[in-house]
């Protein structure tokens, strides 16, 4: 049984997904780096990949290649603003979870270097980059 499985699978990653958008929503500096008017497109990427990573079904590469996090992140300053505005309302996604304190440990663990490794610049963004992250 993979991770994925083990968490409950597509469910608990629609839930933790679903959960996270709503705070970058209300997130004025975080929601800037997605121009787009719905966070549908972005929400569906980002749950592909952590399905995929976690063991889950591999759509997200079928759809997009390899993930290339660095790379497809690289255009936009992230900075370590940024990079703790996303792990605030990740962990905060988690906590709506019930998972065991393994899982979820694992989780916050795999989130919080993912997010520290994408941080690409000292500066703040003086103004919202053109497009957006494309994880």
């Amino acid at each position: 049984m993979s991770f994925y499985d083990e968490v409950g699978g597509a469910e608990t990653f629609e839930r933790l997904v679903h959960a996270f958008y709503q705070g970058v929503a209300d997130d004025p500096e975080l929601r800037a780096l997605y121009p787009e008017e719905d966070l549908g497109p972005a929400e569906r990427r980002l749950r592909m990949f952590l399905e995929q990573y976690f063991g889950g079904p591999h759509t997200y590469s079928e759809e997009r290649g390899h993930p290339r996090l660095r790379m497809r992140h690289a255009p936009y300053p992230v900075t370590l603003d940024m990079r703790d505005r996303w792990m605030r309302h990740m962990l905060a996604a988690m906590e709506t979870l019930d998972l065991d304190e393994a899982h979820a440990e694992a989780m916050r663990e795999y989130f919080l270097r993912a997010a520290h490794m994408l941080v690409n610049t000292d500066e703040p963004a003086t103004a919202a980059p053109e497009g957006r992250p494309t994880l």
